[in-house]
């Protein structure tokens, strides 16, 4: 199920995108700070090129480029 950002508390998204850039193996060798790391995500979950994923069956979110998502979730989104 995808969540459109707007949809979340602003502070809950800020968290969700702290907690991604931070992750091992997700700085790729970018020497940014953390904030620059959170608005860049930011910016591209705004253009909709990344997407916030909710999986029901274990109450667990994620991010995922739009590229990765099935097709039939798009259309939800549209």
């Amino acid at each position: 199920m995808l969540i459109p950002h707007h949809m979340l508390d602003p502070q809950t998204l800020e968290r969700m995108l702290e907690d991604f850039v931070t992750r091992d193996g997700t700085d790729n060798g970018y020497e940014a700070s953390l904030t620059e790391r959170v608005e860049r995500l930011r910016k591209q979950v705004e253009r909709r090129e990344v997407l916030i994923v909710f999986h029901p069956d274990t109450g667990d979110t994620s991010l995922a480029h739009r590229r990765d998502v099935p097709r039939e979730m798009l259309l939800d989104l549209e």
